[in-house]
């Protein structure tokens, strides 16, 4: 496992590596501009690796927290006017 380790560390795409207990060996978060490159990085660099065996893959939709996940810009609010209230 260390020589995979050490392959996928050398990825560019590359932003998080986890060994995990479970299912799978390893997990890792890639990044890529498009659905087109993730495949590039997973066909042509990853299942490449010696000892890679299998792949499963999950796209990320929207992140609710977390250091990826994108804040709305700030805006300013405008302060509404009261209406007087009739008695």
């Amino acid at each position: 496992m260390d020589d995979v380790v050490q392959a996928l560390t050398k990825l560019e795409n590359l932003e998080e590596l986890y060994e995990v207990t479970g299912e799978f060996d390893i997990v890792t978060l890639l990044s890529a501009t498009d659905i087109e490159e993730f495949r590039e990085v997973l066909k042509n660099k990853i299942m490449k690796i010696k000892g890679v065996k299998s792949t499963v893959s999950s796209v990320v939709l929207k992140a609710y927290k977390g250091p990826r996940c994108v804040e709305e810009p700030y805006r300013v609010i405008e302060p509404q006017k009261a209406k007087p209230s009739r008695q």
